[in-house]
């Protein structure tokens, strides 16, 4: 889990028609499609809408636009009057709004299925890795209550982060909206990727996993990579972003893996909890979740990027 954004590692193939830009290959220009491309949590963000109704996916488009600048005012950690950082500046937040509390709700439910290596809690070690004095305890998702009066620390000197799964449900309240008014051939990117059917011709979205040939056609599923040396924060470029709240210390291994699910939030919370787990846990971990899967993995002892399906649950 991170405090600084993931670099993306999925891309549209080829197989869309486009040129790549910014590492994402656009789809070709066509009458029957639009094209919205923007900044979301900090990262770039795409929205590809294959429909014969222009008008109507533009204008839903737009409201999409307002949805992702309202739940940046609930997760950013980079504004200051956000409803996390309102949290961890006082310690309590009363009212807290209900995609506040599902996104708590879910992050609960991974962490505890991955024995703690999921925890929002880890924020204070970023503190720390900037110079200042941690203190173990602040750390702890079990340490977090959350209701609908309010979401409170027990403990002093806690902070939440919620960068290792903010962008899986905001990915996923933009995909509602578009399923909500009807469409069906739509694939959102905002950090991690969601599809609401295929496309018009009857096939799926080709997406290709980054440093492989291995290409999911995905529909009606969502996907999400964690790498641990995605980003990296020391100026030689050896020390990965990802932190294991366990230890207090990032990953050494250098992991990559991809996990689809019903669900960006779900499959981007797995995703960063498995590049933390022992190669013996991830299967446990992952078939916890119903329809949760590993498309592909690197850096555990298998082959490079190999697929690795551990099955619909």
């Amino acid at each position: 889990m991170s405090g600084l954004s993931r670099r993306r590692f999925l891309t549209i193939t080829a197989a869309l028609g486009a040129a790549g830009i910014g590492g994402l290959a656009l789809p070709a220009r066509s009458d029957s499609r639009v094209v919205w491309s923007g900044v979301a949590l900090g990262a770039k963000a795409r929205i590809f809408v294959d429909t014969g109704d222009r008008d109507e996916a533009s204008g839903l488009v737009a409201a999409c636009v307002a949805e992702i600048d309202r739940l940046e005012g609930l997760f950013s950690l980079y504004r200051p009057d956000s409803e996390i950082n309102r949290l961890n500046d006082k310690g309590r937040y009363e009212a807290p709004s209900g995609d506040f509390l599902q996104i708590l709700s879910l992050a609960g439910a991974v962490h505890q299925a991955s024995g703690g290596a999921f925890d929002p809690t880890i924020q204070p070690l970023w503190a720390a890795l900037a110079g200042a004095k941690m203190d173990c305890r602040s750390i702890g998702f079990e340490h977090v209550r959350y209701g609908p009066q309010a979401v409170s620390f027990d403990r002093p000197g806690m902070a939440l982060t919620l960068n290792g799964i903010a962008q899986g449900y905001v990915t996923d309240r933009i995909a509602t909206l578009f399923a909500a008014a009807g469409l069906r051939h739509v694939l959102v990117d905002i950090g991690e990727l969601r599809a609401l059917g295929g496309r018009r011709d009857g096939t799926g979205w080709p997406v290709r996993i980054a440093g492989s040939d291995r290409v999911v056609s995905l529909g009606d599923r969502a996907l999400a990579t964690s790498a641990t040396h995605g980003t990296t924060i020391d100026r030689a470029g050896t020390v990965g972003h990802i932190l294991d709240p366990r230890t207090g210390r990032p990953v050494v291994a250098d992991r990559q893996v991809t996990v689809s699910a019903p669900t960006a939030a779900l499959a981007d919370a797995l995703s960063t909890a498995v590049c933390i787990l022992p190669g013996d846990e991830i299967e446990g971990l992952v078939g916890a979740f119903d329809g949760a899967r590993i498309e592909a993995r690197a850096g555990f002892g298998v082959p490079a990027l190999r697929g690795v399906n551990s099955g619909s649950r």
